[in-house]
C-alpha cells in the first residue's frame, strides 16, 4: 500500500528545510564573479541572491577591515537598484566606494546608535522587497539573529552582506561561531601590483572563502574591485597558458 500524499503544510515545510540547508542552490539566481577560478566553486556559479553572506578582514586591523568594506562594496556595484548601508558610526569613505563601482548616488546610508538598531535597520532593509543589496557592519552575529536575515533575504530576493568589524581584539573571536550565512568570506591587503613606472598599482588581495554551503572552502589572490567592482587576475598570471596556471598556481583568482 503506497504511501500517502504529504500534506501542503508539510511539503512547503519541508522546501523550507532544504533551503535552510542549501538544497536548491542550483535553483537560486547568482552574481557571478566573472573569474571562472571564484565562481566554479560557488554552487550556480555565484554570490547566491536572497540569501546572507558575511565578509570580514583577514588580521582585524584597519586595512584589512576596509579591503573587506571594499570587497563589499564592489558585491553592492554589480546589484541592481538603490543600496541600504547600516553603520554605527560614520566612518566610510564615499569616493573610495565610487572606487570600487559603488556611486554615492546609489548608496543610502543608515547611521544607527548601536548594534541592536543596526540589525534592526538589516532585517528591515532585507525584507523591504525593493533594494539591490543591503549591508551592515556588525561585530556579533548570532546564529538566532543571522536566521532572521537569511529568511528576510529569502523572502525578498535581495543580497544581504554582513560586514563584521571588531572595536576590540577579544570581539574577534565571535567571527568563529557558526551563523546562517550563505557564505563567510575574509579579505587580507597584499602589496599593491608593481608598475614600470613610480607610483601605486592597483590593490591586491587574498580572498579566503572560508566556509560556503554545498560547498568547499577555497582561497584566491586577485586584483582589487575595479570602478565596476570586478576583480581581476593579476596580470602575469592572466597572460600565462591555462596549463601554467594550472600548475603551480593554486587556486589563484
Amino acid at each position: 500500500m503506497g504511501q500517502p500524499a504529504a500534506s501542503p503544510a508539510i511539503a512547503a515545510l519541508r522546501e523550507r528545510i532544504a533551503r535552510l540547508e542549501g538544497g536548491p542552490a542550483r535553483n537560486r539566481a547568482t552574481l557571478p564573479f566573472g573569474v571562472p577560478t571564484i565562481d566554479k566553486v560557488l554552487p550556480g556559479g555565484g554570490l547566491a541572491l536572497g540569501a546572507l553572506h558575511e565578509v570580514a578582514g583577514g588580521r582585524n586591523g584597519a586595512i584589512d577591515g576596509a579591503a573587506a568594506a571594499l570587497f563589499a562594496a564592489g558585491i553592492a556595484a554589480r546589484t541592481k537598484g538603490k543600496v541600504l548601508w547600516c553603520v554605527t558610526r560614520p566612518d566610510l569613505f564615499a569616493p573610495a566606494l565610487a572606487q570600487a563601482g559603488l556611486l554615492p548616488g546609489r548608496v543610502v546610508y543608515v547611521e544607527a546608535g548601536d548594534e541592536a538598531s543596526v540589525l534592526a535597520c538589516f532585517e528591515e532593509g532585507l525584507r523591504h522587497g525593493g533594494l539591490g543589496a543591503v549591508l551592515a557592519e556588525l561585530a556579533r552575529l548570532s546564529m538566532t539573529a543571522s536566521r532572521r536575515l537569511q529568511l528576510a533575504a529569502e523572502a525578498s530576493g535581495a543580497i544581504g552582506i554582513a560586514i563584521r568589524r571588531w572595536r576590540r581584539q577579544t570581539e574577534a573571536t565571535d567571527f568563529g561561531q557558526p551563523t546562517a550565512a550563505v557564505t563567510r568570506w575574509r579579505v587580507s591587503a597584499l602589496p599593491s601590483r608593481p608598475l614600470p613606472v613610480p607610483g601605486i598599482g592597483r590593490a591586491r588581495w587574498r580572498l579566503e572563502l572560508i566556509r560556503v554551503r554545498a560547498g568547499e572552502s577555497a582561497d584566491f589572490e586577485v586584483e582589487a574591485c575595479d570602478d565596476k567592482g570586478r576583480l581581476a587576475l593579476f596580470s602575469d598570471l592572466a597572460d600565462r597558458s591555462l596549463k601554467a596556471r594550472n600548475g603551480p598556481v593554486r587556486a589563484i583568482g
